[in-house]
Order: C-alpha cells, then structure tokens, then sequence
C-alpha cells in the first residue's frame, strides 16, 4: 500500500518516471535468540522492482533495487532492535480537522492560531502575532505571511485578495509583510521554505505545490 501511494513518482520537468513494481523480503541473517546475543536487529532483507521510463527518448529500464533491511515481527508480537525487545506502543495522534487556540503575550493580547490536520498530507498552521499580522507554516516549514499561500492558490494581486477574503486591518497588515507580487513569486517563496538549497524555478515550484494539496494520493482532508 505503501509504494502504491508514492508510485509513480515524477522529476519536475516530467521527462523520467519512476514506477515501483513488485518487492520481495529475502530470509533474515540471525534468528531471533542470535539477533539478542549479537546486538543486532531482526530483520529482512527488502528488494523492490522498479521501473524507470524516459518518456523523450522512450527508453525502459528494470532493476532490483536493495531498499534496506525491515524490521520483522516476532511470535510474541514484538521487535528485536539492537539486540533489545521492543514493543510498539500506540500514540494519540490528533483527528484530521481544523482546531482554534488562542494564547496570552506578554502584554495581555490574545493571539489566536488555526491548524487544519488533513487525513493524509502536509499541515498548514495559522498565528497571527502581535502586530496582527497572519502567518501561514507549510508543514511545519518556516512561517510565511499567509497571502503568501493565497497568492499561490491563483489570487494573484493585493485588489484580488482582498476581494476574495475581505478588507481588514489584519488583512492589510499581512500583505505589507508580504513581498511577493504574483503566482510565481509566492509558488518560489514556498518552495524555498520546503526545499531549502534547492535552486527553485516557476516550473518545479508549481508542481511541488500542486503535488503537496492537489494530488489525492498525497493530501486528503
């Protein structure tokens, strides 16, 4: 299920397609008793078939590829990591949903914050400061001031926003802070914050971004 949600994964120019077609777990090295007496894991060994296709010059290639060596389960329902048992234990995780918060800075104002958790995908949290400026984080990147991420959904200029969210001091207060002009600008800015030394361009910042909230294997509230 796992490679069936990333496959196929595609550069940004389109060109090569990586597709993963079946995987294999081979025998593991040390037994159980003899994985606790070496200090060493229970594991497998897991090879994946890919394919790799040059979609401008039509060229196909195949090959086993050595992913690394899985964990596996033993009878008794736990792990041998490093020679040591472990169990996994089960950790409370937030439903998908949008959640409101708000806090107390030093003087006494109220800030509040949003997160909007999807079902599978990358997080976006809201807080405005205290300038009520609205800053957006994309996955837990690096705040941005929030028209950011709207100029990047299509609201191109200052006069379209404001239209779409209506006027408000907040409102303007954030798009001074904003230094972006139009949709490529804003789809680079967000681009940098999630992938930092990346030499970003309009092309692979816009799939980056359609990949992250438009693509249904990847992102579903």
């Amino acid at each position: 299920e796992m490679f069936r949600d990333i496959s196929p994964i595609q550069d940004f120019t389109g060109n090569l397609v990586l597709e993963f077609i079946d995987y294999s777990l081979g025998k593991p090295k040390y037994e159980v008793d003899e994985c606790k007496e070496r200090d060493v894991t229970y594991a497998a060994p897991l090879r994946v078939r890919v394919r790799l296709i040059n979609k401008e010059t039509g060229e196909v290639k195949e090959q086993e590829v050595f992913m690394g060596d899985f964990p596996l389960m033993t009878e008794k329902g736990t792990f041998i990591i490093n020679g040591a048992e472990r169990v996994i234990v089960s950790q409370l995780v937030r439903s998908p949903g949008v959640y409101f918060n708000s806090s107390l800075d030093t003087s006494g104002k109220s800030l509040f914050t949003a997160s909007v958790i999807p079902n599978r995908g990358a997080w976006l949290e809201f807080e405005f400061d205290a300038n009520d400026v609205l800053y957006v984080r994309v996955d837990r990147t690096r705040k941005n001031p929030a028209t950011v991420l709207v100029r990047a959904l299509g609201y191109a200029s200052n006069n379209q926003i404001i239209e779409a969210l209506g006027d408000s001091d907040a409102l303007r207060n954030t798009l001074e802070r904003d230094n972006t002009t139009n949709e490529d600008e804003a789809l680079i800015e967000i681009y940098k914050r999630l992938r930092p030394g990346e030499p970003p361009t309009p092309e692979s910042a816009r799939q980056l971004f359609e990949t992250l909230f438009f693509d249904p294997k990847r992102y579903d509230l």
